[in-house]
Formats: C-alpha cells, sequence, structure tokens
C-alpha cells in the first residue's frame, strides 16, 4: 500500500481512505466511522468524513 501525503487526499474522506491515511485496517476505518465522537458524514447508506476534521478529531484524542 502506497502511501499518499495528506494534502492529496480528498477533502472528504471514505473508509479505505480514512484506513490508509490513518494506518489502520478498513475495518478499523469502519469502526471508528461508527463512533459516537467520530465526525461522520452520512449521506445516504455511505458514511464519510471530512479530512480537516478528521485530522481536529487526532489532536483532540491526542490531547493537543
Amino acid at each position: 500500500m502506497k502511501r499518499i501525503a495528506y494534502e492529496d487526499y480528498p477533502d472528504v474522506l471514505n473508509a479505505e481512505q480514512i484506513a490508509m491515511l490513518l494506518g489502520i485496517s478498513r475495518s478499523g476505518a469502519y469502526q471508528l466511522l461508527n463512533r459516537a465522537d467520530f465526525p461522520t458524514l452520512h449521506i445516504g447508506k455511505r458514511k464519510l468524513a471530512p479530512k480537516d476534521k478528521v485530522l481536529a478529531w487526532i489532536d483532540r484524542q491526542t490531547g493537543e
């Protein structure tokens, strides 16, 4: 799996992109998308996450 620079990801991420960005499995990304505190955007049955809100969520999780 080739790593992509943060800036090269789209503004709205799907589970596969979240997994690649965070270095976790796709099932792990789906677990995040189902968490109440994770910035999930629901469009129909799709679950997506705005890239900037994912970064803010990471900052909150690490106490930054």
